[in-house]
C-alpha cells in the first residue's frame, strides 16, 4: 500500500510536469514558425492546459479504470470552483465583475446541463455522447476565436493563457525536446497514477472514483491553483475566474467526450445521488456570482475551502 502511496505522487508528478512541458514546447515551436498568437491561444494551449486531465480519463479507460475517468472529471469541476477559487479568495477577493464572463459562465452551464442529462438520461459516456461533447468543444472553440476577433483578442478565457505566450522562446531545438518529454511524461505519469490508484483503492475497500475525486482531481487542479492564486496576488481577477470557468468546460466537453470515445465509462447510481449533484451546484454557485457580479471575498473562499472539505469528508464516510 505505501509502495501504491508513492507511485501515485510520482505518477502526478511525471503528469504534471510532462503536461507543462508540452504546453510550452508546442507554444515555443508555434511561436518560432510564426504561427498567429491567437491560433495558438485557441488550439495548442487551451487544448494542452487540459491534457493532464485528458491523457488520465483516456488511460483509465483503456485500462479498465473508468470510475477513476469519471470521478476525475466531476471531482477537477468541483475542486476547480471551491478549492481553486476558495483559497485565492482568502489570499485576495477575487471579483467577478469581468467584461464578457457571462457569455462563458451561459456556456458552463450550457455543458453541465449536457454532461448531466447524459448522466441521468444514459447513465454512460459511450461513442453517441462522447461524440456530442467533443462537438460541443469544437463550436465553443469557434465561438471563442470568433468573440477573440470581435473584441481584437481580449476575452476572459484567452486570457489565462499570457503566462505561456510570453515565455515562449524562439528555440526548435529546445522546444522539440520539451515536446517529446512532454509526450512521453504524459503517458507514463497517467500510467503510473492510475494503475496505482485502482490498486490503492482495492486496498483499502473504496471506490475506484474516489480516487479520481481526491487525489487525481486536486493533482491535475494544481496547475489552476497556482494559476488562480498568482492572478489573484496581481489583481488580475480576469485571469483567474476565466481560468477555471474555460478549464471546467473543457473538462465536461474535451474530456469526458474523449472518455466516451476511447471506450466509454458508465456513472454508477452513487456519482448520480451524491457528486454530481455537488459539481452541478458548485456551477451554479459560480454562475451566480458572476451574473450577479459579486465579488468572491474572504469569507465567502473560507465558505468554498470549508464547503470542499466537508466534500472530501463525505466521501471518506
Amino acid at each position: 500500500m505505501i509502495l501504491d502511496v508513492i507511485a501515485i505522487m510520482i505518477g502526478l508528478a511525471v503528469l504534471l510536469v510532462g503536461g507543462d512541458l508540452l504546453v510550452r514546447g508546442a507554444v515555443s515551436f508555434a511561436t518560432a514558425v510564426k504561427v498567429p498568437p491567437l491560433l495558438v491561444s485557441l488550439t495548442i494551449i487551451a487544448f494542452g492546459t487540459s491534457a493532464p486531465e485528458l491523457v488520465v480519463s483516456v488511460t483509465s479507460v483503456f485500462e479498465n479504470e473508468p470510475g477513476i475517468a469519471v470521478g476525475n472529471i466531476i471531482g477537477s469541476n468541483i475542486a476547480n470552483v471551491f478549492l481553486v477559487l476558495g483559497i485565492p479568495a482568502i489570499i485576495y477577493p477575487i471579483s467577478a465583475h469581468v467584461p464578457g464572463l457571462k457569455r462563458h459562465a451561459a456556456a458552463l452551464l450550457i455543458a453541465t446541463a449536457a454532461f448531466t442529462g447524459i448522466a441521468y438520461g444514459v447513465g454512460a459516456l459511450g461513442t453517441a455522447t462522447g461524440g456530442a461533447l467533443i462537438a460541443g468543444i469544437i463550436a465553443y472553440v469557434g465561438f471563442l476565436a470568433f468573440m477573440a476577433r470581435k473584441s481584437h483578442g481580449r476575452d476572459p478565457v484567452i486570457d489565462e493563457v499570457a503566462e505561456y505566450a510570453e515565455g515562449a522562446r524562439e528555440n526548435l531545438g529546445a522546444s522539440i525536446l520539451y515536446i517529446i518529454a512532454g509526450l512521453v511524461g504524459l503517458p507514463v505519469g497517467a500510467h503510473l497514477l492510475v494503475s496505482s490508484g485502482a490498486s490503492f483503492a482495492a486496498d483499502i475497500g473504496i471506490r475506484p472514483e474516489v480516487i479520481g475525486l481526491t487525489v487525481v482531481a486536486i493533482g491535475t487542479s494544481l496547475p489552476e491553483l497556482a494559476t488562480v492564486a498568482a492572478a489573484a496576488l496581481h489583481r488580475k481577477s480576469d485571469v483567474a475566474i476565466g481560468n477555471v470557468v474555460g478549464s471546467n468546460i473543457f473538462n465536461l466537453l474535451f474530456v469526458a467526450g474523449a472518455a466516451g470515445l476511447a471506450g466509454g465509462a458508465s456513472l454508477t447510481e452513487v456519482s448520480q445521488r451524491f457528486e454530481i449533484p455537488v459539481m452541478v451546484l458548485s456551477t451554479v454557485v459560480l454562475t451566480l456570482f458572476i451574473v450577479m457580479r459579486r465579488d468572491i471575498g474572504r469569507m465567502v473562499g473560507v465558505a468554498f475551502v470549508l464547503s470542499y472539505a466537508a466534500f472530501i469528508a463525505a466521501l471518506a464516510l
